[in-house]
């Protein structure tokens, strides 16, 4: 028999949606002696014997009956979840009103004096504690389940059994204060290590066994944990030890003068649902589900935000990432979008800004300065005139890259720009700068010295400025020298709706909306587009109608 003996008296976690007062384990314990055992080797060689018909067996049947032992060392309760079962030790406590301190005290005693007078107690040596009892705080460590425990509880079981559990349908009560103080600002290792407990609002039930001899039942000493059950609100249930499915019964000895053996098995005995049932909870679960959708559609509501007919409306939501190869040290970039001609925002849109003074440190052979620093800028696009030509220019993003030391004296690094990407989606962009410098040393000793250096007066200089009305920039003389880089990250949204009347977008194909919308040739068109207009400059005198009649054709062969 030892060799069928169930060793895993590990823990199992489960979990259930269904209530948990539905809940109901089966334990069968028995006492294992050599008499019993000596018994039961009887009855097998007894209905073996019988089934060949070889003799009687009259005096093993004798023998048998009056080995079979006595009527408490075999017991088989079935309990319910939180189902209070007296021990005979509580029996014995709480049958007298005197010893009853607490109002749950008095209702085990009016419970037990009805189960005396009808006479109805199931149970005699398999009892349970339940979350309400003072053994599931107070001593639920100082118990094992199976064999006796070998090693010490360690310091964080020994505070867990002074804890008391959270209850869910517990309030604090208004107004109340507590007059300990709630923050200890130097806490020592002795404080860190007496509040250091952890408190889950779990529910537990224990049940136990009173595994004393015959006629000494209701002593503490003799009771057992024999299995532990929690359940938390999310409807985790944690066995310990697991149910006997197909494993062998579990091993208890007993300890003190005269140690016994007793074996036990624990089963689950819930009722399982009908296929009707299942089928009638899966449809609320599922109207319940449908219904918080519901609900949270209500919250968002149905109309979704869209520009005017005509408007193309453009975010981007970007990140200065870092700067590097620059020659001094705490670097801060301050940047400006510049809108092109029919382009708008709104009154309250930011479309400047400064970012934080951030040092260096060496990446390799460079010095770089990592900024992260986000900013965004909503604009909105509107063609006046369909029948013009032109492309539309998109907006661009200004920057200027300066220093700060310690001395309060502040250099420009370099200056910069970066186009608005034409397509939407995630770009990551380096943009190289320079800076104007002044012929000479003495504007260089200057600038390590006492700080400042050479300015544009107009920032939109590092491009073609937009007040520029003529064919050509020149900058002959101006000196300058490339410094660093700085890296962007930026991600671009375009809505119209032009993008979702496809028919429009078909009838609609060569207007400059429409345009936009095809994204997968328009890298290619652009650069059709601009070598078209480089060849109508050269041909301004020639043939000025051949770059439209291009422009037309090529527009209705991508299409």
């Amino acid at each position: 028999m030892a060799e069928s003996w169930s060793t895993d008296d590990g823990e199992s976690v489960y979990r259930s949606r269904d209530s948990v007062k539905n809940l109901k384990i089966r334990v069968r314990i028995q006492r294992v002696t050599s008499t019993t055992v000596f018994s039961q080797k009887i009855q097998e060689q007894a209905a073996e014997q019988r089934e060949k018909g070889l003799i009687k067996l009259s005096t093993f049947n004798t023998q048998a009956s009056s080995a079979a032992g006595r009527p408490d060392d075999e017991e088989d309760v079935t309990v319910g979840w939180q189902e209070k079962l007296f021990s005979q030790f509580e029996v014995d406590l709480f049958r007298t009103e005197a010893a009853c301190q607490s109002p749950l005290d008095r209702q085990y005693h009016n419970e037990i004096l009805q189960l005396e007078k009808s006479r109805t107690r199931k149970n005699r040596r398999i009892f349970t504690y339940t979350d309400y009892d003072r053994f599931t705080n107070l001593e639920e460590h100082c118990h094992s389940a199976t064999i006796p425990e070998m090693h010490a509880p360690t310091f964080l079981a020994e505070r867990m059994s002074n804890v008391r559990r959270r209850r869910q349908e517990r309030r604090i009560a208004e107004g109340s204060i507590p007059k300990s103080r709630l923050i200890t600002w130097d806490p020592s290792e002795e404080f860190v290590k007496n509040n250091h407990v952890i408190n889950t609002p779990v529910q537990t039930m224990h049940i136990m066994g009173d595994l004393g001899p015959y006629g000494k039942l209701g002593q503490r000493e003799n009771e057992y944990v024999l299995c532990t059950v929690r359940v938390d609100s999310n409807g985790v249930i944690t066995v310990k030890p697991d149910f006997n499915s197909c494993k062998g019964p579990y091993r208890l000895e007993t300890e003190g003068e005269k140690q016994e053996l007793w074996s036990y098995v624990v089963e689950n005995v819930s009722l399982s649902m009908s296929r009707e049932e299942q089928d009638r909870e899966r449809r609320v679960h599922k109207d319940l589900y449908i219904r918080h959708r519901e609900y949270l559609n209500s919250l968002v509501g149905q109309d979704f935000e869209m520009p005017p007919p005509g408007i193309l409306r453009l975010l981007v939501n970007g990140e200065i990432v870092s700067a590097q190869g620059y020659e001094y040290d705490n670097l801060y970039i301050h940047y400006f979008f510049e809108l092109p001609n029919n382009w708008s925002s709104q009154p309250f849109q930011q479309l400047s800004g400064v970012t934080q003074t951030c040092s260096t440190r060496s990446l390799g052979r460079e010095n770089v300065a990592y900024f992260s620093y986000p900013f965004s800028c909503e604009a909105y696009f509107r063609k006046e005139d369909e029948s013009e030509d032109s492309d539309p220019q998109w907006p661009v993003l200004y920057f200027k890259v300066l220093s700060l030391d310690s001395w309060q004296r502040y250099r420009t690094e370099g200056y910069g720009y970066l186009v608005i990407p034409a397509t939407p989606g995630c770009h990551t962009l380096t943009c190289a700068t320079w800076r104007p410098i002044q012929s000479g040393t003495v504007a260089e000793l200057r600038r390590f010295f006492i700080g400042g250096s050479p300015e544009l007066e107009d920032i939109s200089y590092t491009r073609v400025p937009g007040t520029f009305k003529g064919e050509r920039l020149s900058r002959f003389g101006f000196r300058s020298e490339t410094t660093g880089s700085v890296s962007f990250k930026l991600h671009c949204i375009q809505q119209s709706r032009a993008f979702i009347d496809a028919s429009a977008l078909r009838k609609r194909r060569r207007s400059v909306l429409d345009r936009l919308g095809g994204f997968s040739q328009q890298s290619s068109i652009y650069n059709v587009l601009d070598a078209f207009q480089k060849a109508r400059r050269r041909m301004q005198d020639a043939r000025q109608s051949l770059p439209q009649d291009l422009l037309n054709s090529t527009a209705s062969s991508t299409g």
